[in-house]
């Protein structure tokens, strides 16, 4: 998978439910957020006040992009 700023997060976890420790590191803890469902990368990174650049650099190289 290839992960952007658009990215729906649920996509990100569906593909490989392992990221959510990524995601729970960067202190967005989306398994349990029904905002994972339709938030993209960058707007759920604005809203925990993270950089989504950094997370979505994270996630391709988990998924060895």
């Amino acid at each position: 998978m290839f992960v952007t700023l658009d990215t729906i997060i649920i996509d990100v976890l569906r593909a490989d439910m392992r990221t959510a420790d990524i995601f729970a590191e960067a202190g967005m803890h989306c398994m349990g957020c029904t905002g994972a469902a339709f938030e993209s990368i960058a707007d759920a990174a604005a809203v925990h006040g993270i950089s989504a650049e950094t997370l979505v650099d994270r996630l391709n190289a988990f998924f060895g992009n």
